[in-house]
């Protein structure tokens, strides 16, 4: 049992240590990205097609993903996949020369990430039990966002004396360890699983207070657009674009300093209560950036930005793995990424049209009252699954 225990703590730490280099890596490259793009002729709305037509089809691979992941044997190849190309064409933005090349890159990265999502939540799942899965969650997010720090620290530190292009390139480094360390330290949970000769798109042994959470999940997705905005807006009230690594610092202290104590948290609360905290703090947060009153109130609303990731982001995992039995779970983590990407892509959309027609503070306010929709429909409708 000791042995079965360490096994599965590795698994985890690996997994977070995998997070960490990844993010490092897409961290330094994301929050460059409006500025770059500005160079390249785009604006708001190119910004809001290229995120949504990327995490579309995002959407789809993340759905047939999970299905697949129910079926298979051994997952852990499409997860080192999954890491391998994402991580491979991030350095390809060094050579784009118009916008449309970025929408290309951005494509394959969350095609990619698509692919391995499902299949690795499973995995840490299956690591961790229900008694720790919320822990577990809030560690692999905890690395992940610490990855979100070293990324813009580094990207700062090159801009001192290169272009945004270097930095898309020194991102190689941090991407091909990742694929190192998931490749070599990674272990398969040895489980007999049912394999089937064609891949069903069947919803059947899914409760129905999955759907009732997906249900909430997909309203306060419509209002979460692309973070892209934010740093948009940040600029637009006086924050220099070379400043946006620092945003995302501030972001991710927070965001890495509270999800690991928020997983834990919602092993002992109702999961549920845990996200509706987080959305009411969101809500909060682009109310303030819609206002935006000055710059001290961007950096202290960017940084109350983390604390929302932190406590939606594994806790809605954790929450997705314990409603639904095992043998559907990756299903289950397929249809929580296809609707959250669909979502995605409306939200986008949605705020890019509103950004350009009645203006940012409008788009924002929208957003913020989405996301105080989706807290009365958790609060009404969802309950937590016995553990």
């Amino acid at each position: 049992m000791l042995r079965i225990r360490q096994r599965s703590d590795r698994n985890v730490v690996a997994f977070g240590t995998t997070s960490f280099l990844n993010d490092t890596a897409s961290e330094m490259a994301y929050w460059i990205l409006p500025a770059f793009l500005a160079t390249l002729g785009a604006g708001p709305a190119q910004i809001g097609l290229i995120e949504g037509i990327a995490e579309s089809v995002a959407s789809v691979a993340k759905l047939f993903s999970g299905y697949w992941t129910d079926r298979v044997q051994r997952r852990k190849p499409i997860v080192v996949a999954g890491y391998a190309v994402a991580n491979a064409v991030k350095p390809v933005l060094a050579f784009a020369t118009a916008w449309w090349h970025v929408l290309l890159v951005r494509f394959a990265d969350r095609l990619s990430k698509g692919v391995r999502g499902a299949p690795r939540d499973v995995m840490v799942a299956e690591s961790a039990g229900p008694a720790r899965m919320g822990s577990a969650f809030g560690l692999l997010q905890a690395m992940d966002s610490a990855g979100a720090i070293a990324g813009p620290l580094l990207a700062i530190a090159i801009l001192t004396r290169f272009d945004h292009r270097a930095v898309f390139l020194a991102a190689a480094v941090p991407g091909l360890l990742a694929v190192v360390i998931v490749s070599l330290f990674v272990r398969e949970q040895r489980k007999e699983r049912h394999q089937g000769k064609a891949l069903s798109l069947s919803m059947a042994g899914l409760p129905s207070r999955f759907f009732l959470a997906m249900g909430a999940v997909t309203l306060f997705s419509v209002g979460n657009s692309s973070d892209m905005f934010l740093i948009l807006r940040a600029q637009d009230v006086g924050i220099p674009a070379r400043h946006a690594p620092l945003l995302g610092l501030v972001f991710n202290l927070t965001y890495t300093a509270f999800s690991w104590p928020a997983g834990r948290l919602s092993d002992r609360l109702p999961r549920h209560m845990v996200a509706i905290a987080g959305l009411l703090v969101f809500a909060v947060v682009y109310a303030a950036f819609a206002h935006a009153p000055s710059r001290l109130a961007i950096w202290t609303a960017m940084a109350f930005y983390g604390v929302y990731y932190a406590l939606t982001s594994p806790v809605l995992r954790a929450m997705v793995a314990d409603s639904v039995p095992e043998n559907v779970r990756g299903r289950a983590f397929g249809i929580y990424y296809f609707v959250t990407s669909i979502a995605t892509l409306l939200a986008s959309v949605i705020t890019g049209q509103l950004w350009q027609r009645v203006g940012a503070a409008g788009a924002l306010y929208f957003s913020a009252a989405v996301a105080l929709s989706a807290a009365a429909m958790f609060a009404v409708f969802v309950r937590p699954a016995r553990r």
